[in-house]
């Protein structure tokens, strides 16, 4: 350990709160400990730049202490930043560990429903969502002395507001400092944003890491059973589960250590598990980690165990979160993204090959306990073709859902917003000419009653029209349903060879007066598949007989249950899918009824979605 120093030093703390203040010298972010603090002294803003694993998250806090920052009272406390709520809770965690400090007293922090800071706290951590929104409350940030912006990289939506806010502000404030922490080499950008801000480079993992490129056709050349007699209905998607379970008896044989599992989404997450269960492999746990778990559950993850523990992840792991003891990783080499789709004009959830940048966050996650290994389900040609970084969240998004998100903060007007990335004022005007078409906007460009509940859905602002209409007409789960569909890939599929017999297996959705219609239909189909599925595998070979992809009607039904939790935390009230009584049944087979009772249902449907569809209305 490097010299302790107790809080009493730096801090002029009560005694009550007398903390430990110790810097570990196996961080690399030790090492540069007297440059930050020098660094910070001399300027406004102090960027830290440092690969994962060299300790910035944690560190960064203690060593703006022992500069004199956070001093309490009226002089202002630290405040941290994390872009997830699940990073914020594990990161105040460390610290109160670490400075041996109880949570919610020296360390506090707060996340949406949960606030944990008492008249005492030094260091707040927060998710970067709740700092913006205390520029309502607190529009200087006089509450603190010292802010530190986490994974700036990821740019998200709420990083690009704040950096922004704070360029505006900091001249007003010249007494207050503000660290960014990125983990990647993009911070000469953010330095010369900042206008020549110091940049202090740390060193990253203390072991090496030995790639291993592993795509899923090399696991698909191991499988003992032939592939013939399958129907060629469309292109074979990657087996990943296949892949994965090759990769972690590979890993096995490497020797012991603890195995972290990067894949897209819940769902992806949910069938490797029941995949590794069915392999057995001796003595291992299996722990699934992502964004929507209990905190008992995700604290699973962080506690202490006896054989190999492997861990599923989304991006959740890739910077925000360090699992303990992980000396191999498996990477997918995907996430789930919300884009913008100018052809539809509405965002899209879709599962995409991540960056560069983020493959080698994850490849960074092994290497801290020992030599490490990390295996990438897919070649290395794939990973030298894609971009080097994630494309700001700013320029991938609805600028229509920016604006109405500015408005409701009262941020500057998106035009004189000094954004890292500015977008084009083609794109602002479509925007704003959107948000009026939708009635969220009045002539004159302010919030109307539908544009304040618009704001509080997270979702594309032509999806919460339609859904705060569905609301009304008490058709909630069939625009749910519908909804997903707009903003995720259609899983029909018509190959060129065999369109015929793709269009024959598809009639049986078609609906002579609504395609929105049909898409409930096929809903339908997929629950029933889906109820009474014997197996993944078998459920994947029937849709595909069907011509049907079995990739996106996992997306469909991820992006449905993520809008129906969305509308669920506002108090809306989601129904069952309606099924036929047996009176309305009948003579009729179920299919027959269920059509029937949708044909009932035709107008109230339509009307919800009609709101959010104005624009593509044509005259005739």
């Amino acid at each position: 350990m490097l010299k302790r120093r107790s809080m009493s030093d730096t801090a002029n703390l009560p005694e009550a709160f007398a903390a430990e203040l110790t810097f570990p010298e196996n961080l690399p972010v030790s090492a540069r400990r007297d440059d930050i603090t020098a660094a910070l002294n001399a300027h406004q803003v102090v960027i830290v730049c440092g690969e994962t694993g060299s300790g910035k998250t944690t560190q960064l806090p203690k060593i703006a202490l022992v500069a004199g920052r956070g001093r309490g009272g009226k002089h202002g406390k630290i405040g941290m930043t994390q872009p997830r709520r699940i990073a914020a809770k594990s990161v105040a965690n460390r610290l109160a560990e670490e400075t041996r400090t109880r949570l919610g007293g020296f360390i506090g922090w707060q996340v949406r429903f949960t606030d944990q800071v008492g008249p005492d706290t030094r260091i707040k951590v927060m998710t970067d969502g709740i700092l913006l929104a205390e520029t309502q409350s607190d529009p200087e940030f006089r509450a603190y002395d010292t802010l530190i912006l986490d994974e700036a990289h990821e740019r998200s939506l709420n990083i690009d507001f704040l950096l922004g806010y704070l360029k505006t502000l900091l001249p007003r404030r010249p007494e207050l400092k503000v660290i960014i922490s990125s983990a990647t080499l993009e911070a000469d950008r953010f330095s010369e944003y900042f206008n020549g801000a110091p940049v202090v480079e740390v060193s990253g993992r203390t072991y090496p890491v030995e790639m291993r490129y592993r795509p899923p056709a090399e696991a698909e050349a191991k499988k003992p059973e032939s592939s013939a007699g399958k129907p060629a209905a469309i292109e074979e998607e990657p087996d990943f589960d296949l892949a994965l379970l090759h990769a972690v008896d590979e890993l096995a044989a490497d020797g012991p250590g603890d195995i972290l599992v990067f894949l897209p989404g819940e769902r992806e997450i949910r069938d490797a598990q029941e995949s590794l269960r069915k392999h057995h492999p001796p003595h291992t746990e299996i722990l699934p980690l992502f964004a929507r778990l209990s905190v008992s559950e995700q604290e699973a993850v962080f506690k202490s165990h006896s054989g190999r523990r492997i861990v599923l992840a989304t991006n959740v792991a890739e910077t925000s979160l360090t699992v303990p003891g992980i000396r191999y990783v498996v990477d997918a080499g995907l996430a789930r993204v919300k884009r913008y789709s100018i052809r539809n004009k509405i965002e899209q959830l879709k599962i995409e090959k991540v960056s560069q940048a983020s493959a080698n966050q994850r490849a960074g996650r092994c290497g801290r306990v020992a030599e490490g290994i990390c295996i990438r389900l897919y070649d290395e040609q794939d990973f030298l073709a894609r971009p080097k970084y994630t494309t700001p969240e700013l320029l991938r998004s609805s600028l229509a859902g920016v604006i109405l998100r500015m408005k409701s903060l009262r941020l500057p007007e998106i035009d004189s917003f000094p954004f890292l990335d500015a977008p084009e004022p083609k794109r602002i005007r479509d925007g704003q000419q959107l948000l009026v078409e939708l009635g969220a906007l009045d002539e004159q460009g302010r919030l109307t009653g539908i544009g304040k509940q618009l704001a509080h859905l997270p979702v594309d602002p032509r999806i919460g029209r339609m859904l705060i209409a569905a609301r009304d007409k008490a058709c909630l789960h069939e625009v749910l349903v519908i909804a997903a569909a707009l903003t995720s890939q259609d899983p029909r599929e018509r190959p060129l060879e065999n369109q015929a017999a793709a269009d024959q297996k598809h009639a049986r959705f078609a609906d002579p007066n609504s395609d929105f219609i049909a898409l409930l239909k096929l809903w339908h189909y997929l629950d029933e598949q889906n109820t009474h599925r014997k197996s993944q595998r078998k459920l994947r070979e029937g849709l595909k007989a069907e011509y049907l992809s079995p990739l996106r009607v996992r997306e469909w039904r991820d992006v449905y249950g993520q809008l129906t939790t969305q509308v669920k935390e506002l108090g809306w009230k989601v129904a069952d899918e309606p099924h036929p009584t047996a009176a309305e049944v009948q003579n009729q087979t179920a299919d027959e009824a269920f059509n029937a009772l949708l044909t009932s249902r035709y107008a109230v449907i339509h009307q919800a979605l009609l709101p959010g569809l104005l624009g593509n209305l044509g005259f005739l």
